[in-house]
């Protein structure tokens, strides 16, 4: 990543996640806090074809794309909704990014921990002054760079309690990571002393010529930009994985079935547009 400010494909995501809440209905996430955090209006999103090709705003022009980063988050918003139904006051959102969880958090006694890279959190500190979103005091900004601090020990500081249960929101990050660091993230989170749930979204290998080649031609255009694909996992993989540190998979769905469950169980018409994100899965997981 670029480490004068949030990643692109944070900036991507955020984008994704505003033009939703204009462009489709009905809404499958309700963020009014997305567009302003970029300071982006309605008007931005009409006139997307006269943005460069390399803006992070355009992925906005790919409805199943956009789609999927409502639905993901959507997703990630049920779990911890019904996580907090039963006690749990902790949640931590790992590469938080753009992510609102934390500012639109109605609990006052639920604490979220947005974890995220030191340069990424001061910009987004100063897009939340400059937008006047406040930062709540149930809020708790963690910045960790992973080549000289750790996770554990950052948190750890910031009064993140090792001993009550937590719930975990992990999207948009393993494919970027080694093998070894998503190993090692799933053992920190299984070592909660209370339950733990971890979302997480990951991406499988193509099967099909046809998907190799969506794959390899969305693989380059993130290693033009700094940030290539390096990790890839068959479902059976994340679950065996998962089980060996004592999770038991609640879900793991494709991005059609996940985008289909917030329409009413209707599908993107362009089935040619999402075979684009026949890669991506998402899975939810208790300890």
């Amino acid at each position: 990543m670029d480490n004068s400010g949030p990643s692109r494909t944070a900036l991507a995501t955020g984008y994704a996640r505003a033009c939703h809440q204009f462009a489709d209905r009905p809404l499958i996430l309700t963020d009014p806090l997305a567009a302003r955090l970029l300071g982006v209006t309605a008007e931005d999103f009409a006139e997307l074809d006269s943005y460069p090709a390399d803006h992070p705003a355009t992925v906005a022009r790919d409805r199943p794309r956009r789609l999927f980063f409502a639905a993901r988050s959507r997703f990630a918003d049920d779990a911890i909704t019904a996580a907090v139904a039963t006690g749990v006051r902790q949640i931590v959102v790992l590469g938080a990014g753009l992510d609102t969880i934390a500012y639109r958090n109605s609990h006052p006694d639920v604490r979220v921990f947005e974890v995220d890279h030191p340069q990424t959190q001061a910009w987004k500190r100063e897009r939340l002054a400059a937008t006047g979103i406040d930062i709540p005091r149930t809020a708790t900004l963690v910045p960790v760079d992973f080549e000289t601090q750790t996770l554990s020990q950052e948190l750890e500081a910031n009064s993140f309690c090792r001993a009550d249960p937590a719930v975990f929101v992990w999207l948009g990050v393993i494919f970027y990571l080694t093998s070894d660091a998503v190993r090692t993230t799933f053992e920190y989170i299984a070592g909660q002393g209370g339950s733990a749930e971890v979302v997480a979204d990951y991406l499988q290998p193509a099967h099909t010529t046809e998907d190799r080649a969506d794959l390899q031609a969305r693989s380059a255009r993130l290693a033009r930009a700094g940030e290539p694909l390096i990790n890839y996992h068959t479902p059976d993989e994340i679950h065996r994985q998962l089980a060996l540190f004592g999770f038991t998979v609640a879900e793991d769905l494709s991005a059609g079935e996940l985008i289909g469950r917030y329409r009413h169980g209707t599908l993107v018409s362009d089935e040619r547009a999402l075979r684009a994100l026949r890669a991506s899965r998402i899975v939810h997981a208790r300890r």
